[in-house]
């Protein structure tokens, strides 16, 4: 099960690093994963930077890619 993404007032960068992370794990096979694709050619890290950095909420981040 997902836990839900830490909030930016509360959590620090690092947990909200660690969360993507894992909620986005890096399977090593492009052809069958797609999660690159999804995040418009860049890694989750990468698409979720200002969301690790606190600016945005992880929800607001998860809406540009919807």
């Amino acid at each position: 099960m997902i836990k839900t993404a830490p909030d930016i007032d509360v959590s620090t960068k690092d947990e909200r690093r660690d969360y993507i992370r894992d909620r986005y794990p890096c399977l090593s096979d492009c052809d069958m994963c797609g999660l690159c694709k999804v995040f418009h050619g860049q890694n989750p890290e990468n698409a979720y930077r200002e969301y690790i950095a606190g600016l945005r909420s992880f929800d607001d981040v998860t809406g540009d890619y919807r």
